[in-house]
């Protein structure tokens, strides 16, 4: 089932996510729903708080990135392999030069900006079994996790943006709270009007 995407300006997106257990009620369904509302809006991650739930969960599909013809073999085949559910992860290490990335959310259509991030991390989580798994990313896989990860922090790709940036695409950002936005896929908007 595809769910709406909740836009920028919604509480949940700026809330830090709590752990689940597993006996999560029907997290098989959840996880499945979430993948199917990712592949809806063409994403290729998404985090449970995007569709209004403030639990530690997301999930990532980063294949189509794969196709970038300027990726080396080794991002390349990290990326075609990177399906995954994460379940109360935490990334424990982040290390080397940051470099920049245009990123964009779902939840914030339409805006794209550079971003800075560590190329290398450690990120410890349960799989959609609950089986615990310590794991290594680099370059663009460990930016998809990175991006994920930061939503169930509670933090936002904007939130990372110099404060001139942050003038900048501020009418931006009020108009998509607003549902004043051009999306492609199900959205919930915080502050639209009634009857939208």
């Amino acid at each position: 089932m595809i769910l709406p995407v909740v836009a920028y300006g919604d509480p949940v997106l700026k809330k830090k996510a709590k752990d689940i257990s597993q006996d999560y009620p029907q997290l098989d369904a959840l996880i499945a729903n979430m993948f199917e509302t990712m592949y809806g809006a063409y994403g290729v991650g998404l985090a449970a708080p995007q569709i209004g739930l403030s639990i530690r969960l997301f999930v990532i599909d980063a294949a189509p990135f794969a196709e970038d013809e300027d990726l080396s073999e080794e991002d390349k085949t990290q990326l075609k392999a990177l399906k995954k559910v994460f379940i109360n992860p935490q990334i424990t290490n982040e290390e080397g030069d940051e470099w920049a990335f245009n990123e964009g959310c779902l939840s914030i259509p339409e805006v794209r900006e550079d971003v800075f991030r560590k190329p290398n991390i450690t990120i410890e989580y349960y799989d959609e079994n609950f089986t615990k798994i310590t794991e290594n990313y680099s370059g663009l896989a460990a930016r998809v996790i990175q991006h994920e990860y930061d939503h169930i922090e509670g933090i936002l790709f904007t939130d990372k943006l110099s404060s001139l940036k942050k003038r900048l695409i501020k009418n931006k950002l009020q108009k998509i709270s607003k549902g004043d936005v051009r999306s492609d896929y199900r959205m919930r908007f915080p502050n639209a009007k009634k009857g939208r």
